[in-house]
């Protein structure tokens, strides 16, 4: 196997059946298998077995086939399992379902995990997302709140702007946020630019 710290810290702390997002995990005698959390007691004969390269176009999108933009989204697909031989094969199996979510998870349990800071990141943006800088810490908390709901996504925040606390442990799932991501950055994008729109047009 690879080292992989973050991997095996992660397989370390499995217990016997674990969530991570909207994946079941169980530890089998040789290896593991993936389901859908509301999948978990389902007979394993009324699954769909996949391999584990069959999990990035599952991830890809909707039950109803729409493009998921945002893998950390609560629509997963159902009706699935998947077989994984060792750990190697379960940490290639969870990155195509969340992008590096086991990296993320290493990395947060950190001391002082390697979070940034709404204020932070825009602050390094340049073209077209520059503007992110202009909204007033109530604007863009609202704009977290919009995007970060648990019916939107299913990482737990760690970053904050000021006025806005970090999600609560409980809030959502294991998965965490350590950064803004690109559909927050344009959603603030565009609550920047209708400000602007909105001044220039009263004066």
């Amino acid at each position: 196997m690879l080292d992989n710290p973050p991997l095996s810290a992660f397989v370390a702390g499995l217990e016997t059946e674990s969530s991570f997002g909207q994946v079941w995990i169980r530890r089998m005698q040789r290896g593991f298998e993936l389901r859908h959390v509301a999948d978990r007691e389902s007979d394993p004969a009324t699954l769909r077995l996949l391999g584990e390269n069959d999990l990035r176009p599952l991830a890809q999108f909707t039950a109803q086939g729409a493009f998921r933009p945002l893998k950390s989204a609560p629509d997963l697909q159902r009706g699935w399992r998947a077989t994984l031989r060792d750990e190697e094969t379960l940490g290639a199996a969870l990155n195509q379902l969340y992008p590096g979510a086991v990296a993320d998870w290493f990395a947060a349990q950190a001391p002082l995990p390697p979070v940034t800071s709404y204020r932070e990141f825009t602050g390094r943006q340049t073209g077209m997302y520059r503007i992110t800088t202009r909204l007033d810490d109530a604007a863009a908390g609202a704009v977290i709140r919009a995007c970060c709901h648990k019916d939107f996504c299913l990482k737990r925040r760690l970053w904050t702007v000021d006025g806005l606390p970090p999600d609560p442990p409980a809030a959502k799932s294991t998965l965490p946020c350590l950064e803004p991501c690109a559909i927050l950055l344009e959603s603030a994008r565009k609550k920047a630019r209708a400000g602007q729109d909105e001044l220039s047009t009263n004066d």
